[in-house]
């Protein structure tokens, strides 16, 4: 009897410990449809809008705004799309704006990564304080310096340029500082000594060692950045006076002034061309920007 008793015993265990592993498996997969069923209707809630854009570019001049909205055409008319190249020069717009938000990357990238370095890095007096003061700059509302910054930009001959658009980028803005200075104090130490010992200065260290292992975050801020001045309508509405120069953004807008506001057809059309590069970086990047999310904090 004690035989059977003592072999009885392993096997209620081993049933008990299947059970406890398929209460697990049904938990997390429970979870995982919920979180899941509350994300698609939100999901569907943002993306509304594009699939509305998406069919209103589609429609015949003229169909204004129905309510509730229409995302499928009656008619499909595909008019549009060379209709705006028609009336607005699309391609030396979107050059224009390629030029100052690849001016404002690059000097975002370099600016950002030298001062990040310094703040996650080195050992300095007044190191935190001073980084309290550049996150602090954050909170300044762009109304308060747009007139002053408009005045010295003016006394520079700099209106009526992509100087006034690409050169502030140069000095380390807050938020691309804040993100690589977190990315920076992950990065085992280790590696800062090791190159020492090999001869390498701090210029060295960040850009032949650090600089490689931070992609995710690199690639976090370049899409931030560029998604920022590509949509930014602000700016070139108060620098650029040439119609030659304007952005893409102020081009959707000055084809709306110049088709009217209730042609909403050709709007849509170019409003569709005008996202297309910032879908197309996202999901390129898109591996990278999770990776740069998770590793600078910004999930938390």
């Amino acid at each position: 009897m004690a035989t059977v008793a003592g072999r009885a015993r392993p096997a209620r265990a081993a049933a008990v410990k299947r059970k406890r592993q398929g209460w697990l498996v049904f938990k997390h997969v429970a979870v995982r449809v919920l979180v899941f069923a509350a994300l698609l209707p939100l999901a569907g809630f943002i993306i509304m809008p594009f699939l509305w854009m998406l069919g209103s570019s589609f429609k015949p001049i003229g169909s204004g705004i129905r309510f509730p909205p229409q995302f499928i055409p009656d008619t499909w008319v595909w008019s549009n799309y060379p209709l705006v190249f028609d009336t607005i020069p699309f391609f030396t717009y979107l050059r224009n704006s390629a030029i100052v938000s690849g001016g404002v990357i690059a000097g975002e990238l370099l600016s950002a990564s030298i001062v990040g370095y310094s703040f996650a890095r080195l050992r300095y007096p007044g190191r935190g304080l001073a980084f309290v003061v550049l996150l602090a700059t954050m909170m300044i509302p762009f109304p308060v310096t747009m007139v002053p910054q408009f005045l010295l930009f003016n006394e520079l001959k700099w209106v009526d340029t992509y100087l006034p658009l690409i050169i502030p980028a140069w000095f380390a803005p807050p938020f691309a500082v804040f993100l690589l200075r977190q990315f920076f104090m992950t990065v085992n130490r280790e590696l800062d000594d090791a190159a020492k010992v090999d001869g390498c200065n701090e210029l060295r260290i960040l850009f032949q060692i650090l600089m490689p292992l931070s992609k995710p975050a690199l690639t976090t801020v370049a899409i931030f950045s560029f998604t920022w001045n590509w949509n930014d309508f602000m700016g070139p509405l108060i620098y650029l006076s040439d119609a030659r120069k304007f952005t893409l953004a102020l081009g959707i807008n000055y084809l709306r002034s110049f088709r009217g506001g209730g042609d909403l057809a050709p709007q849509m059309a170019a409003s569709l061309m005008f996202s297309a590069p910032c879908i197309i970086l996202f999901f390129l990047a898109q591996k990278y920007f999770v990776q740069g999310i998770v590793t600078t904090g910004l999930k938390a």
